[in-house]
């Protein structure tokens, strides 16, 4: 048996029962015996105490002081395992979100640490609402003293929601579609666009190439669309997030998309 397979073999024994990956959860938090296991997960104890010598049997966890300890390569197994488990659950929860859309300018490390947006939330457009997900964007963007931001279209409200920050002292960076930047800067006061890029407050990148994906950056907040197979952008839904990790996650998908286009 060679190595792969060893690993294959291992994987397959973990992911195979719910039971051994609750286990492998909890002493992945802290080690602890059997009836402190049963006692945080309520599952029965002759169901605890048979899977947990199968772990032990299977060198997966090791006993020590009355306490079961994950071995290092069987966590690496484990949190392989539940970034994998997340990322179907996150597709699979926004299906709608996802499929048929252009996913093209997701970046390796982007698709790689998909998980980073299991917080999110998916906000739709209704037949009461129409405009539910550009005014959830422009709530996020009025809240914020600094935005980073992909816009591939034009909003008649973006000039204005860009020119509140500035005015606020605050500071935009954005990648924007040449064929709109004119009609963009255009429609910021002249003395406020002036004074902030002169201060470095506002940067501004017209870019040639078409932008397939919009991304928002707040101070606390992100915001993700996407466009759909036919060349359209899904304005009926987008993805937010306020946790640590999505805008690192943002962030570092702005910031490859921003060294690609830029020549």
């Amino acid at each position: 048996m060679n190595f792969q397979n060893e690993i294959n073999n291992d994987i397959k024994f973990l992911a195979k029962s719910e039971i051994r990956l609750k286990i492998l959860s909890e002493l992945y938090d802290s080690p602890d015996n059997v009836r402190g296991i049963v006692k945080r997960t309520n599952i029965t104890y002759s169901s605890v105490s048979s899977n947990i010598s199968k772990l032990e049997q299977n060198d997966h966890v090791e006993k020590i002081d009355n306490k079961y300890y994950i071995n290092p390569m069987s966590e690496i197994y484990f949190k392989t395992l539940m970034d994998f488990k997340n990322s179907v659950d996150l597709i699979t929860d926004y299906n709608d979100f996802w499929d048929n859309h252009n996913l093209n300018q997701l970046s390796l490390d982007c698709i790689k640490n998909i998980t980073d947006l299991k917080d999110s939330q998916l906000i739709e457009t209704t037949p009461l609402d129409i405009y539910k997900t550009h005014n959830t964007i422009k709530s996020q963007l009025l809240e914020s003293s600094s935005i980073k931001a992909i816009f591939p279209y034009l909003h008649p409200e973006y000039p204005l929601l860009i020119e509140h920050i500035l005015k606020n002292n605050g500071s935009v960076e954005l990648l924007i579609p040449r064929s709109i930047y004119k009609a963009i800067m255009s429609r910021i006061s002249d003395k406020i666009r002036k004074n902030a890029s002169k201060r470095g407050k506002l940067i501004a990148y017209p870019i040639k190439d078409d932008l397939k994906i919009y991304l928002t950056i707040c101070d606390e907040s992100m915001s993700l669309g996407l466009f759909k197979d036919d060349g359209s952008f899904d304005q009926n839904r987008i993805l937010i997030c306020d946790s640590e990790k999505s805008q690192k996650w943002a962030e570092t998908l702005f910031e490859n998309i921003k060294h690609d286009v830029i020549k």
